[in-house]
């Protein structure tokens, strides 16, 4: 007869006393609800042990009031805010996607918006300063998305959503307002550089003497005749 094998035994089993508080940890960072296999898998314990102690942590939770509870729902298991909590919670969500967006916010979301796709480094480079933390907040509002890579860098591209387009109330990116009047004329703009250049201007030599031609004889004077030992009384 051959010894049955539990796909568990090559998890690193975690103590018994251990077990609660570890499928708390696992659960906590997933984004999805997990099944009572895929749970037995990280703990290192048999499934069912795993049901039994999810089970006592969702009586736990509800003897205690908790502001979560811990569900089985769509085959596996997650937690989930109490209903008579949602009030504050949605309250909580709202005014954090009402929020104004900073200035700095919403240069960057400009940069996006007219430059898409385009990555984080390109969007530094633009506004000339680190936009990660920028970045990070326009994703987290959803006015912002990842749009695969760049071939050249590998970089992460990013352009605007859906959302973004709904907020500014228009239907599609064609319909943003030319950035071009905006700008300053070519011929304003070319003064101001100029203007800001002049204190470093290197000033120009002076222009070179033009050449006066020597106006001294060609050849010297014959004065053989008035040489002292020449001259006679």
């Amino acid at each position: 007869m051959s010894e049955h094998t539990d796909d568990t035994a090559a998890a690193p089993e975690v103590e018994p006393a251990a077990l609660r508080p570890s499928l708390e940890a696992v659960l906590m960072v997933a984004d999805q609800p997990l099944d009572a296999p895929t749970l037995a898998t990280a703990v290192g314990h048999p499934v069912e042990d795993v049901v039994a102690a999810l089970q006592l942590l969702a009586e736990e939770y509800a003897e205690q009031g908790r502001g979560f509870e811990l569900r089985h729902v769509a085959g596996g298991w997650r937690y989930y805010t109490r209903p008579e909590h949602a009030a504050v919670v949605e309250r909580f969500v709202l005014e954090g996607q009402q929020a104004r967006l900073t200035q700095a916010a919403l240069e960057t979301l400009a940069v996006v918006a007219y430059q898409q796709p385009i990555s984080r480094a390109r969007v530094s480079a633009i506004r000339g300063v680190n936009v990660d933390g920028v970045m990070r907040t326009l994703i987290t509002r959803g006015l912002v998305e990842e749009a695969g890579r760049d071939q050249e860098t590998g970089a992460n591209l990013y352009r605007t959503t859906g959302y973004f387009l709904e907020r500014i109330g228009v239907t599609a990116l064609e319909d943003l307002p030319e950035i071009a009047p905006y700008l300053p004329d070519m011929d304003d703009l070319e003064e101001e550089l100029a203007a800001m250049a002049a204190p470093f201007a290197v000033p120009e030599p002076p222009p070179a003497p033009e050449h006066t031609p020597d106006t001294a004889p060609d050849t010297a004077p014959d004065i053989g005749s008035t040489h002292p030992k020449d001259m006679t009384t």
